[in-house]
């Protein structure tokens, strides 16, 4: 039996929490329901990934490498528990926020509920703006069941005839919100403010839709349903990779479907007939509720109703940047941004300085996740179009971002920019880029390690680092980095040539397990020994069993895990209590920090990997030392901040009971704290 919490048991607590928040009264109710459409994707994907992996497993009857569950029926049945019992906190929290948008006079009406001004408002505005996107689909009639879209929303339409229990037909309309939007603004009376979902528009215009079938009564509630997304990529099939990828793209679109959620007053007779034409079972996953789904639109709830908004704090220029080219500012020192209290601009600037500076020769850099418009993408093939030598590490197995990522493919390539993109069961998720530059004084390489992703977007909510350095040794091993990549398959000698970054896969676990040892043989001498790890998820069972390791030495442990944590934080074997903490928050925590000891010369590293088996193992990471004295401090009172959260902290004890850290002294929010201390920093010239 596995000395560890199942990954998806854990990994439900962390989207409990998530759930906290929007049912906190403290937070802002703007963001209360955001956190709940947040919940929702999360357990949108929840089911396309994890539990979609599970039933594979099952269909296979093997055990996946990477996937350690040894019980995946038993795994399933905890965690069907666990989501019904979420769905019931889940009804609970949006009945309390929408009892509070109605304080506040926002009010969602159905089509039930309008007035004559508003019916006249509904009607014209589907006539104008929706009615050429509906196209109803009469199921009962296609002789096949036609491949619905996961990710949409259906109105599940039975028609039937007045006195008559026998005459009724089927009908499925996709809710076109992609087109339209979810959130309709209706015609209200001064003071307040009335919303209508799309999918009311078309109940309210449902005897339009179909008058020509000469029914009278129309009864329709919303489903959806969640697909398998995994991606089936025929190893054996001899044609170009990136052929492959879009051939399991298409196919991902026909995964078998996992999940139905509907409302919970549907028609027996209609869900019936979903249930059978989907291929479930009342075994798999169908899970009533009430009469919203697809919550994930409600993170784009319209800003205008509320009259006291909530304005996150601007992210503001690091002081040594600020009125600086980033060339001469890193060519004199490192420099840590630490987004995203810091902006980001400095890291679209430092490409943009090379695409126009005519002493730089090249650029590299490796890109995982992009924004829509990326202002990135948009330097890189300024950069190429400048004739400098651009060489783009392009992940394009990047999950859920695959159509994206070729798209930028094709971008970069037709401006010249060389892609690397391909690297069999392997990841790229490293976050490193090295510029050349040549003058006639000598050759010099500078650039940056990142523990998020090269993204102007999500920088701006994401919590995490990036180190901007002209230090040799460390360009040198992102050079050697990027030898591997242009060399997967014979070039992974240049990885264990890595002097100073710690790269994935390989070396990573045997570099980290080395540094825990060190620490449990000086607990056992009767030093002081600590270790201080920041991260999103920690799960790999061999790096537990080393942590559990040193605790029973007397090696002290701070955790700090925002989401899967695999680990029993509390043993009486402990000689010192392990301190496991989660903080969820306005911005989302997603930085990685290691810290050893190491006798009072602490070595402290950010990196692209959490402690899962697929980082280790099945991913190209960079974990990189923080070496100037005055960044290992700033990363060290981030992280002791962090630790002193008594607001925003939850315990990761052995049950995930999600318990808030006590608040015994004044109020610490971690997130508010680190940005004052950042924005009133003053750096050593």
């Amino acid at each position: 039996m596995l000395k560890t919490i199942p990954r998806d048991v854990s990994w439900l607590s962390f989207n409990a929490r998530v759930l906290q928040e929007a049912a906190d009264p403290e937070v802002p109710l703007r963001e209360r329901v955001k956190f709940l459409g947040i919940f929702s994707n999360n357990r949108d994907e929840f089911f396309r990934v994890r539990v979609a992996s599970l039933r594979r497993m099952l269909r296979i009857e093997t055990k996946l490498n990477m996937h350690p569950e040894k019980d995946p029926q038993k795994i399933l049945k905890e965690i069907k528990e666990l989501i019904f019992r979420q769905q019931e906190d889940f009804e609970k929290v949006w009945n309390s926020v929408l009892d509070d948008l109605n304080h506040n006079n926002i009010f969602l009406k159905t089509e039930k509920q309008l007035n004559k001004r508003q019916q006249a408002y509904v009607q014209n505005f589907y006539d104008n703006e929706v009615s050429p996107n509906v196209i109803p689909l009469m199921i009962e009639s296609i002789k096949t069941f036609p491949d619905l879209r996961d990710k949409s929303i259906f109105l599940g339409v039975v028609m039937s005839k007045k006195g008559s229990d026998t005459d009724r037909k089927y009908a499925v309309i996709e809710i076109p919100v992609t087109a339209v939007g979810r959130f309709i603004l209706l015609p209200s009376a001064r003071g307040r403010q009335d919303i209508i979902l799309l999918e009311d528009v078309i109940k309210h215009n449902l005897p339009e839709i179909f008058s020509f079938l000469g029914y009278s009564e129309f009864n329709a509630h919303i489903f959806k349903f969640t697909r398998d997304a995994e991606l089936d990529i025929d190893n054996l099939d001899t044609s170009p990779f990136v052929q492959k990828l879009e051939k399991g793209l298409k196919n991902r679109k026909k995964g078998r479907p996992i999940r139905l959620t509907y409302d919970e007053d549907i028609d027996k007779g209609l869900l019936d007939y979903l249930i059978k034409k989907f291929g479930l079972s009342l075994q798999d996953n169908l899970i009533p509720g009430g009469s919203i789904h697809n919550f994930r639109h409600f993170m784009d709830f319209p800003d205008q109703v509320f009259k006291n908004k909530t304005q996150r704090k601007q992210s503001f220029d690091h002081p040594l940047l600020a009125g600086k080219r980033i060339w001469d500012a890193v060519t004199n020192r490192d420099i840590l941004l630490n987004f995203p209290y810091h902006s980001f601009t400095p890291v679209i600037d430092l490409i943009r300085e090379a695409a126009f500076d005519p002493d730089v020769i090249s650029i590299k850099i490796s890109l995982y996740r992009l924004a829509s418009q990326s202002k990135i993408i948009n330097a890189l093939i300024n950069a190429s179009r400048n004739g400098k030598e651009v060489t783009v590490m392009l992940e394009l197995k990047a999950r859920f971002d695959e159509e994206a990522n070729l798209m930028w493919k094709q971008r970069l390539e037709e401006a010249g920019v060389k892609v690397l993109s391909e690297i069999p069961n392997i990841k790229v998720h490293a976050k490193i880029c090295v510029i050349k530059k040549k003058t006639k004084k000598k050759t010099t390489y500078y650039g940056f390690v990142s523990t998020g992703n090269v993204n102007e977007k999500t920088a701006k909510i994401y919590g995490d680092h990036c180190l901007f350095t002209s230090n040799a040794h460390v360009m040198a091993d992102i050079n050697r980095i990027f030898n591997y990549l242009s060399n997967p398959k014979t070039g992974a000698s240049y990885l264990t040539k890595c002097r100073t970054i710690i790269p994935s896969p390989h070396i990573f676990r045997t570099k980290m397990l080395q540094f825990i040892q060190q620490e449990i043989e000086q607990a056992k001498k009767g030093k002081h020994a600590e270790i201080l790890l920041k991260m999103n998820s920690l799960a790999d069972t061999i790096m537990i069993e080393k942590l559990y390791e040193a605790a029973k030495a007397g090696v002290k442990i701070k955790l700090i895990v925002r989401g899967i944590f695999c680990m029993f934080s509390e043993n009486k074997k402990f000689r010192f209590p392990v301190k496991a903490i989660s903080i969820v928050d306005e911005y989302l925590e997603h930085a990685r920090v290691f810290v050893f000891y190491n006798k009072g010369n602490q070595k402290v590293f950010i990196s692209s990997a959490d402690w899962m088996l697929r980082n280790i193992e099945h991913r190209v990471e960079a974990t990189c030392p923080v070496t100037n004295k005055e960044l290992k401090k700033e990363l060290l009172d981030i992280l002791n901040i962090q630790l002193k959260d008594n607001v925003k902290a939850r315990i990761l004890n052995n049950s995930l009971s999600n318990e808030y850290v006590n608040l015994q002294n004044e109020k610490v929010r971690s997130q508010i704290v680190t940005y004052n201390y950042l924005k009133n920093k003053i750096y050593k010239i």
